[in-house]
């Protein structure tokens, strides 16, 4: 995918319909988070997944994610790296620190698939916020058998040191330049459902087994209240970054 880029004419512009607009409704997809350096590939897919690319053929990390792992146990590192990396190391640009400036005491809601968390990691209010695809930040049991999630920044640490990753003095994992990581984590570091003993998932909507917590459902009513609320008015629908994977949730509607 290329990189989403825009002169400053552009965002003058942009700046100067935000401020004539009543509020502003962002609908925001993983275009964005390409703009903000979350690639799925390219050079990103080789500095972390070089090692599975030369073994399964990968061409992006989410693709990678559905590829016929020999074991559990070198599916999870895979999974491990694939959120670490996009969910909790910094934002490798200032594109949505940028969105959130132009955003600065106006009304507005942001409405996002994207499953990174990058919103939060930008800056912006949590209360304005509706991650309506989940987080890679949570897991969940895959049957389901329950309807809560569960933090996994210290197990997805765990794991991530386990594979041979080096914890620099700011806290991020870096390659190792001296050895190579291993694609396997131990079995014990496998998650398993407090509930019931099923293997875990992450809370994503991978299909209809996706888990709406209780988190899910505040940000739902939240988004809900502020449509409701804005029935009226000069409201500026401003798609960022939406393509056509799941246009039902923002792109058809906000054409209408």
């Amino acid at each position: 995918m290329s990189d989403f880029r825009i002169d400053q004419k552009d965002i003058n512009r942009l700046s100067q319909i935000i401020t004539q607009a009543d509020a502003v409704l962002v609908g925001a997809g993983s275009g964005l988070s390409t703009a903000a350096g979350l690639d799925f590939a390219g050079e990103r897919l080789q500095k972390y997944f070089g090692d599975f690319t030369v073994k399964y053929g990968m061409t992006d990390m989410y693709s990678g994610c559905f590829a016929d792992f020999e074991s559990r146990e070198e599916r999870w590192a895979y999974w491990s790296r694939w959120a670490w990396f996009n969910r909790f190391e910094e934002i490798p640009k200032d594109t949505l620190r940028n969105l959130k400036k132009l955003l600065d005491g106006k009304d507005y809601f942001v409405l996002t698939t994207n499953i990174d968390h990058s919103f939060i990691r930008a800056g912006f209010d949590k209360r304005k916020l509706c991650y309506t695809q989940g987080d890679f930040g949570l897991l969940q049991c895959s049957k389901p058998c329950h309807d809560k999630t569960y933090d996994d920044q210290d197990l997805l640490r765990a794991m991530i040191s386990a594979q041979g990753y080096n914890l620099d003095s700011k806290g991020h994992f870096q390659v190792p330049k001296d050895k190579p990581v291993k694609m396997t984590i131990p079995a014990e570091l496998i998650p398993h459902c407090p509930v019931c003993g099923r293997e875990m998932d992450f809370n994503l909507f991978w299909d209809d087994r996706f888990v709406r917590d209780e988190g899910w459902h505040i940000a739902h009513s939240r988004y809900e209240s502020w449509l409701s609320a804005h029935k009226m008015g000069k409201i500026l629908y401003l798609e960022l970054g939406v393509g056509f994977n799941s246009p039902g949730v923002i792109k058809y509607p906000f054409c209408r």
